[in-house]
């Protein structure tokens, strides 16, 4: 799982993970469940009651051990935890293009997503050119709106082509 990695990252760049917090306030690593057993933070976790062979040695009587967490991770434990890695399905619309392989892997926004938002973007102008139009097909219909003065179009000038 990706929570697990990052911390693992972080905590070898001098992290304290039990009680770093994130910019919500929340547990940026770990924080307590309603019943209070220690989980994976409230920034970070995807599955809380993860059952996993990597994580379980990682556990103590109240959930996962601090100590362990800090001094116990080994390194079969961290290439495993990356096959639990998830992401958005390919091409979904919040897809940041690639699958995560890396925990510092580049985001970017895939072509679907492009795609739906200049659609959605276009087709909503296209709405609001279309109340454009109906309003000022109405007042001129009505006698309101003026308009070009077609007396003097250049075109009532020339001959006709045949």
């Amino acid at each position: 799982m990706i929570f697990f990695r990052v911390s693992v990252r972080d905590q070898r760049l001098g992290a304290n993970v039990g009680s770093a917090q994130g910019p919500t306030g929340l547990g940026k690593y770990l924080m307590r469940s309603p019943t209070g057993e220690v989980i994976f933070g409230g920034e970070t976790k995807h599955f809380w009651d993860l059952r996993a062979p990597w994580l379980e040695p990682l556990r103590g009587p109240n959930g996962l051990d601090l100590s362990r967490l800090k001094k116990d991770i080994q390194p079969w434990q961290e290439r495993r935890s990356a096959e639990y890695m998830t992401h958005a399905p390919l091409a979904s619309l919040n897809f940041v293009g690639g699958v995560a392989t890396e925990i510092n892997a580049i985001n970017y926004v895939s072509l679907r997503s492009w795609l739906a938002t200049s659609h959605f973007v276009i087709g909503f102008f296209l709405f609001v050119g279309h109340l454009w139009h109906a309003g000022r097909a109405r007042a001129a219909a009505a006698g309101f709106e003026k308009g070009i003065d077609r007396d003097f179009e250049p075109v009532l000038s020339m001959t006709p082509l045949n």
